[in-house]
């Protein structure tokens, strides 16, 4: 338990000889150094997940995260141990205001990518939302570059209406024919069942067509099989063009890409940006915590304590000096005698 107190005391940047002289104020500089602790230990995690975020490599994550949380830790040590107790307290508040300035920028640099990691399930949400967007957007743009594409299909679909209307005026004589041979009336038709003189000619009429109709057909239909092998290839071109595209899609999941869409998020949901307000409070208030206890905590022995030994540190500094000037003196003296 004796190393633990230590320890924190260690990251209350407090004088170990001093504060032993004063119990009393042991407890308040053990809840200060583990505030510093646990902020820059929440600094390391926060920090890990953005750069795993960024890097992708776990390794990378662990080194930079552990290098920011000493960072973190050690400049909210030397905040916190760099503030003097004194008996005016506008003067202390005066002196604070710079070092709680700090201490919410670094308690936002921490909270935010611990947010990304708290609403990571809704982000993800939105960014296959965003994905899909960008593949639409990014095939319609394609498309719109590969007109080929659309005037091979006019062309198909021109040949297609040819064999349509041959098609249709073939089965328009086939149905004369057979009303002339079952002797059906109609405008067209005389009416008479058999094989007379106006059936065998809308038969002549019917086997022309239908030759007409076969050449056609054969001549179309390879030009049809041309314009598909066409648009295949160039459909082939639009797709290797969209595969080069899609690996930067799919990636689409960084840093900026996570706090863009949790803001989105905050945009759209009431509940979820008052959640994400508390959560940036309550890093500010863990952040800002070391301060205000000494601000609102009053002068104890340890206080005391120390500006007696900073004092006796002047005194001894002065005394040296005024030693220093005299024998500088008494030597020029001599020397001028």
């Amino acid at each position: 338990m004796n190393k633990v107190t230590r320890f924190f005391w260690f990251c209350s940047g407090a004088n170990f000889s001093l504060l032993k002289r004063a119990p009393t104020d042991s407890n308040k500089y053990f809840g200060i150094g583990g505030t510093i602790f646990f902020t820059g230990l929440l600094a390391t995690v926060s920090a890990g997940y953005a750069l795993n975020t960024v890097f992708q490599s776990l390794w990378y994550a662990v080194g930079f995260g552990v290098v920011w949380g000493l960072m973190i830790f050690n400049l909210d040590r030397f905040i916190v141990s760099s503030m003097r107790k004194r008996d005016k307290s506008w003067s202390e508040w005066k002196m604070a205001i710079p070092r709680i300035i700090m201490a919410v920028i670094l308690a936002l640099v921490i909270s935010k990518p611990l947010e990304l990691k708290i609403f990571e399930k809704e982000i993800n949400r939105k960014l296959d939302e965003k994905k899909a967007l960008m593949i639409a957007q990014s095939k319609e743009s394609l498309k719109n570059g590969f007109t080929e594409i659309n005037e091979l299909e006019v062309q198909k679909d021109s040949l297609k209406a040819d064999l349509a209307t041959a098609t249709m005026y073939r089965d328009r004589l086939q149905q004369e024919y057979d009303y002339e041979r079952f002797g059906t009336k109609t405008d067209g038709t005389s009416g008479i069942v058999g094989l007379g003189a106006n059936a065998k000619k809308k038969e002549q009429q019917l086997d022309a067509a239908q030759a007409s109709l076969d050449v056609l057909a054969k001549g179309h239909q390879a030009r049809i099989d041309n314009i598909d092998a066409e648009i295949q290839r160039f459909m082939g071109l639009r797709e290797a063009e969209f595969s080069k595209l899609q690996p930067n899609i799919d990636g689409f999941d960084g840093l900026a890409a996570r706090i863009d869409a949790l803001s989105v998020l905050t945009g759209e949901s009431k509940a979820m940006e008052m959640a994400n307000l508390m959560i940036i409070l309550l890093f500010i208030a863990v952040e800002t915590a070391p301060i205000f206890v000494k601000l609102i905590s009053p002068r104890g022995p340890y206080d005391e304590l120390l500006d007696l030994a900073e004092k006796g540190v002047q005194v001894y500094a002065d005394e040296q000096t005024v030693k220093l000037v005299k024998e500088s003196e008494w030597r020029l003296r001599t020397f001028s005698s």
